[in-house]
């Protein structure tokens, strides 16, 4: 009998990672589709990182590291706050993870009980939710749609706050969006926060270098904020090392220990390798985290032209990561006569996308955001010119 648990069936799939592998059995076919649907960066990984497992092969770092990483990434990544973040952690208060998705996770699974309530400003990652449902609790989301930037304000803040509150998942720069919060919009955020001794804030910094405005501010730099606030980063986007998978946790020593404990049971420490190519991303040159922050400053700014150039589009210009976020509802309800297509929603938007423009995407209501869809500039020049002129050609076919 084929009885899955109530856990997973409250589960929905990745819809990024379903829209991957659709664009991918087109290609198989032999269609030529630009997969701009999963948030990767094109590039290589850095040469000094790739020296540095390749020495880690050789001298037989192939063992179980201890449950939270090695001491030398560890130490790597407290002088990295420092440092970059003005941030003072110890070795201690780090607990790497397999990538900052794991990361993500073990905080939630630690720290949130069946009924507790977690506030997921939309649109959101899509793997929020279903993380906070996972560990039995309730999201409750907070809207922020275009006009404000797709960033929350302290009142919807403090509107949303209950008794049953438990954290607050803040992702800047964001996905989907893009958006950043500035300094002054985190202090006003922390100013509420503080008022609310009970909720932790879980910061994903993961787009923390792909920052088109100057300097990464986070939320844990506010007085009172270190010790209510869990970081989490990695290096799959600011050192294109997606597939390495290491994530890391900085907070408070009774959070970390409980990740640690957690972590312990399920995965124990990330990959060996992974970890000392990690300590090389974070004690080697910067100047590929900048070359690489430079080129998407570039693709953000051709792809946020390309996409204003389109009617019915409305366009945001992202101040960091490599999406752009456009509202697209001014389609639904139209049909493609040709093919019978209706646009119902941002869903069907992004199948027509992906059928007749051969472009995949992916629509807005796996981040919350039913009226936008999100595109990753994650690659070449040539590729977004042309996937914005496929799009274009294919929407002026919708009556």
């Amino acid at each position: 009998m084929e009885q899955l648990s109530d856990r997973l069936n409250r589960l929905s799939p990745s819809a990024t990672l379903a829209m991957s592998q659709k664009s991918g059995e087109l290609k198989a076919q032999g269609i030529d589709v630009i997969n701009m649907s999963v948030g990767e960066p094109d590039f290589n990984t850095p040469d000094h990182i790739k020296e540095a497992a390749i020495k880690a092969v050789e001298e037989n770092w192939s063992r179980y590291s201890p449950v939270p990483g090695y001491p030398g990434l560890r130490d790597a990544i407290v002088q990295k706050l420092k440092q970059e973040n003005n941030l003072e952690y110890t070795a201690a208060q780090i607990s790497c993870a397999n990538g900052a998705k794991q990361s993500v996770c073990n905080a939630i699974m630690a720290l949130v009980n069946h009924g507790d309530e977690v506030i997921v400003p939309a649109p959101y990652w899509v793997s929020y939710p279903e993380m906070v449902k996972l560990a039995g609790g309730t999201p409750i989301y907070i809207e922020a749609g275009i006009e404000q930037d797709f960033k929350i304000t302290p009142a919807q803040l403090e509107a949303a706050i209950t008794p049953k509150t438990r954290a607050l998942i803040l992702c800047s720069p964001s996905n989907p969006t893009g958006s950043v919060y500035s300094k002054d919009e985190l202090k006003a955020l922390a100013d509420v926060l503080l008022r609310h001794e009970r909720v932790i804030v879980l910061a994903d910094e993961i787009y923390e270098h792909i920052n088109y405005v100057g300097k990464h501010e986070s939320i844990a730099q506010f007085p009172g904020m270190m010790e209510r606030t869990v970081i989490i980063n990695g290096v799959s986007k600011a050192y294109a090392m997606t597939g390495w998978r290491i994530g890391f946790i900085a907070a408070p020593l009774w959070i970390v220990k409980a990740c640690n404990k957690l972590q312990g049971q399920y995965t124990s420490g990330p990959c060996s390798v992974s970890q000392k190519a990690a300590e090389a991303a974070y004690t080697g040159s910067q100047q590929c985290v900048e070359d690489m922050r430079q080129a998407f400053a570039r693709r953000r700014d051709l792809i946020v032209r390309l996409a204003k150039e389109i009617p019915g589009l409305e366009v945001n210009e992202p101040q960091g990561a490599f999406y752009l976020f456009p509202k697209c509802s001014s389609y639904f309800g139209k049909t493609n006569p040709e093919t019978g297509a209706v646009i119902k929603d941002s869903m069907d938007f992004a199948m027509y996308l992906l059928e007749v423009g051969h472009v995949a995407a992916v629509g807005g209501d796996a981040f919350g955001s039913p009226e936008c869809f999100r595109m990753s500039y994650a690659t070449s020049d040539e590729n977004i010119i042309e996937a914005m002129r496929r799009i274009k050609e294919a929407l002026a076919k919708l009556q």
